[in-house]
């Protein structure tokens, strides 16, 4: 089985789910946060509708300097509408998804960095990097925003069967 044959059926099951929830994302409370330390609902949002982007990157590039020596440090989306997010979610998705089928299996194995200011932060194998940094860290926020959707009487979308609100319907 090649990477695309492995990885392509858990990538879609995963922004399939996260698609749910960025729908039921209430444009009304962006700026709610459940402490002051935490990120808001927008901003775990745009986050989320980010995330995918980093696909293509790491299959074509050996690293990424998110905050470049001379260059513009690296900014998340700033989207106000769950609309925009959804756009750019699904825009990013369907990018990923090219790129994760055409990605050749000894592509896989090369050694990727995140860089900041030209410092490796993180090394690891591309592979590794699809897992941890998209799907792992997709699944974080999007159990953030789940959490955030329950504090504010939000109806939680099933992911792996339904959810207890669903279960209750």
């Amino acid at each position: 089985m090649t990477y695309a044959e492995n990885i392509l059926p858990e990538f879609d099951q995963e922004m399939a789910n996260t698609r749910k929830v960025l729908e039921c994302i209430p444009e009304d409370k962006f700026d709610w946060r459940a402490h002051p330390e935490s990120n808001t609902i927008g901003w775990n949002a745009n986050h989320l509708a980010e995330i995918p982007d980093w696909v293509e990157g790491t299959i074509a590039e050996t690293s990424f300097d998110m905050a470049p020596e001379g260059g513009p440090r690296y900014e998340s989306p700033k989207l106000t509408t769950r609309q925009e997010i959804l756009d750019l979610f699904d825009r990013n998705v369907a990018t990923a998804r090219k790129a994760l089928a055409a990605a050749r299996d000894e592509e896989m194995g090369v050694m990727w960095s995140l860089l900041e200011g030209g410092k490796p932060i993180v090394t690891m194998p591309r592979a590794a990097v699809i897992r941890s940094f998209v799907l792992n860290h997709a699944i974080h926020h999007r159990a953030i925003l789940c959490v955030y959707l329950r504090l504010n009487d939000i109806p939680v979308p099933g992911m792996y069967g339904p959810s207890g609100d669903e279960a209750a319907s």
